[in-house]
């Protein structure tokens, strides 16, 4: 499953999918179909759970195993 580090990360910190849907701003059933690889997740979205849990969304979507985000650009 493609959305399986964010499961595992939400329930390794303790949240319900409420929680976590409460700080998206979107209704928990439209969150449970991300995690569940049932809809398709927007990148904004994906972002935003990246920084909830302080990692990448490489990350998230199994293409590097190292947690730790990226540094931050220089503009």
């Amino acid at each position: 499953m493609i959305y399986e580090r964010i499961r595992n990360l939400r329930e390794d910190s303790d949240f319900t999918q409420q929680q976590i849907a409460d700080k998206l701003f979107i209704n928990r059933r439209t969150y449970s179909s991300y995690e569940n690889g049932v809809r398709n997740m927007p990148i904004e979205i994906l972002s935003l759970i990246a920084d909830i849990f302080n990692t990448s969304t490489d990350y998230l979507i199994g293409r590097t195993d190292v947690k730790k985000p990226y540094p931050p650009s220089k503009q």
